[in-house]
């Protein structure tokens, strides 16, 4: 059995205060928690997301060998997404985003593991910049706060999408600049977004604001695809848009390019899975 542990949701649930050590929420951790060890228990292999999740994994689970625990990353099946200067137009102008903006783009799911007050916080520093713009597509749970923040402050510089038919999504990513990653700064599990993979696709760098446990940030950096702050200091975020307005954003889109297709390839995780369980 080979286990790919993407979420350790007990940890994560009690992390952002879904759940509780104590009282009724207490039951319900434990139950989940009793359930993770019974998995970890029946596996041959354990695939964790990144390195850090395997040192989380170790550190927290004294029980687990560490021989049979290793980095088996996210993978997808990597089509080019990147579109004509044309498609780019034509994108932008369908959904009323400025041409000559650079554009930041939040795709994903909009819940409590996203730290959303900090994005809120982000597209209020941002507000008066007419030479950036936002986009923030997507649902959940803190749709309604973005929604709220939109009708109070009445920001120009800001759009927020619910949902889009998946190919226009798709095109729409593509003809934006730059892409975010959200995640919540009470997170003490390194979390690893999926939404990285699809900006990579696009070929745009990143900017991840999140928790200081993940490793994400670290790796953006060391490919030289994004930057990261901590979300936790707005005048970080603020910085991060003044470095990434003269800087060369191409040649980092295409380092992300080059980074998914040589570490996030579903043929590497295929690979890894078939070394571990010695297939032939």
């Amino acid at each position: 059995t080979y286990l790919l542990l993407k979420d350790i949701f007990p940890q994560n649930a009690l992390d952002i205060g879904l759940l509780s050590k104590k009282g009724l929420k207490g039951i319900i951790y434990s139950v989940f928690r009793i359930k993770e060890k019974k998995l970890y228990a029946i596996s041959d292999h354990i695939g964790c997301m990144s390195p850090a999740n395997v040192r989380y994994l170790l550190e927290h689970n004294a029980e687990i060998e560490s021989s049979i625990v290793e980095v088996c990353p996210n993978s997808i099946d990597i089509q080019d997404m990147r579109i004509s200067l044309d498609e780019r137009e034509a994108m932008r102008k369908k959904y009323d985003i400025p041409i000559d903006s650079t554009v930041f783009v939040y795709g994903g799911n909009l819940g409590k593991p996203q730290g959303i007050d900090f994005l809120i916080q982000c597209l209020q520093s941002q507000k008066s910049k007419s030479n950036v713009f936002f986009l923030v597509v997507g649902d959940g749970t803190e749709y309604n706060n973005i929604q709220q923040f939109l009708v109070e402050e009445v920001p120009q510089n800001v759009k927020l999408l619910k949902r889009l038919p998946k190919d226009d999504y798709d095109k729409l990513v593509a003809a934006c600049d730059v892409g975010m990653i959200f995640l919540d700064k009470r997170f003490t599990i390194p979390n690893f977004p999926s939404r990285l993979l699809a900006y990579m696709q696009a070929a745009l760098p990143i900017v991840a604001c999140t928790d200081k446990n993940t490793d994400i940030g670290q790796i953006i950096t060391d490919a030289n695809c994004g930057w990261w702050c901590e979300s936790s200091e707005v005048k970080d975020f603020d910085n991060i848009v003044e470095r990434i307005l003269s800087d060369d954003i191409k040649v980092k889109g295409e380092n992300g390019k080059e980074f998914l297709e040589s570490h996030y390839s579903v043929t590497t995780a295929y690979e890894i899975i078939k070394r571990a369980m010695h297939w032939l």
